[in-house]
Order: C-alpha cells, then sequence, then structure tokens
C-alpha cells in the first residue's frame, strides 16, 4: 500500500512539474509556499521547504562538532547523499566531508526518499542534534543498507554521530537520459 502511495505521489509531481512547464511563457512568481524555486530541478518530500537561508556541508559540520551529546539546533543545510535505506527510503546519510556524514530520519516516519537517491544534491530542513547510537540499532541499519553479515557482525561499539530529523527535504531530480 505504502509503495502505491509512493507511486502516485511522484506522479503527481511529474505531473504538476509538466503542466507548468507547458503554461504560458509568463516569468512565475515565487509564492510564500513554493517549495521548489523555478531555477532549480528538485522535488520535494515531506513538509514544503525553499532553498532560502541554507547552509553548506561544511558549515554544518562546524556546528555538529561545536555539539555535545543531547544538544539540539533547528538548521537548512545543503550537502550530497552518500547512501540512502534500500528497502524503503526511510533514511538517508549526508555527506558533511569527504569521510563524515550525517545521519538523517524523516519527521514521524511520514514521508521516504528514493531509493536511488545516491549523489543527489539535496537540502534538509529540521532539527541537527548528536547522539550515541546503539550497537543494535547500528546493525539493523547496515543490514537496510544492504551489508554483508560479516559487516553486520564486526559491529560491536556504539557510536557517537551527527544525526538530523528532517521535517522537508528538497533533492535534486536524476538527469533524464
Amino acid at each position: 500500500m505504502k509503495k502505491i502511495i509512493f507511486a502516485l505521489s511522484i506522479l503527481a509531481l511529474v505531473s504538476c512539474k509538466d503542466n507548468s512547464e507547458s503554461s504560458s511563457q509568463e516569468k512565475p512568481q515565487e509564492t510564500k509556499d513554493m517549495a521548489i524555486t523555478t531555477e532549480s530541478n528538485f522535488a520535494s518530500f515531506g513538509e514544503k521547504i525553499n532553498e532560502e537561508n541554507v547552509i553548506s556541508a561544511s558549515e554544518m559540520k562546524e556546528k555538529f562538532e561545536a555539539m555535545q551529546v543531547g544538544d539540539t539546533l533547528n538548521v537548512k543545510f545543503k550537502s550530497t547523499v552518500d547512501k540512502v535505506c534500500k528497502k524503503k527510503g526511510c533514511w538517508m546519510t549526508l555527506k558533511l566531508d569527504d569521510s563524515l556524514t550525517s545521519f538523517v530520519k524523516f519527521q514521524d516516519y511520514s514521508f521516504f526518499v528514493p531509493l536511488n537517491a545516491e549523489n543527489r544534491a539535496t537540502i534538509v530542513e529540521g532539527k541537527a542534534y548528536v547522539t550515541e547510537t546503539s550497537v543494535e540499532e547500528l546493525q539493523h541499519y547496515a543490514q537496510d543498507a544492504g551489508k554483508s553479515e560479516e559487516e553486520i557482525a564486526a559491529i560491536t561499539e556504539p557510536e557517537k554521530e551527527y544525526a538530523f530529523m528532517a521535517t522537508g527535504v528538497l533533492m535534486e531530480e536524476p538527469e533524464e537520459k
């Protein structure tokens, strides 16, 4: 059922996009609740957000490094998707630099992102926080990511993690071939 709803949502987004492109040649005006600016090719997930007041991944990394376990920060940042849940699209990791990522979940498990989201430019808005993730949860995420039994069994220590609870996501659409 969820797959059908997700597919219908994507179809609705594509239909809306096609209708807006085929309308008159008037210059589109951005409204307060518009999720996608006309200059970008971004799909919207969750709450409607825009591209204003976005910080970079490196600026977000600095903010995370200044935080302690339990701290939270409302923020919007842009990065590139490193990994995504291969079962549902119910989580993703965003690159903060070449070796560091932020683990992103979605508010109330109310929306998902495409399973083929890797390497797409993405803007997330929500709450950044630092947490410690248990071994059991890390093993579950490794299983979702398609890791081998050996890789999953090798996870034996909890991890301090830069996490993010997204209320809205803008994700670059893949280029059509």
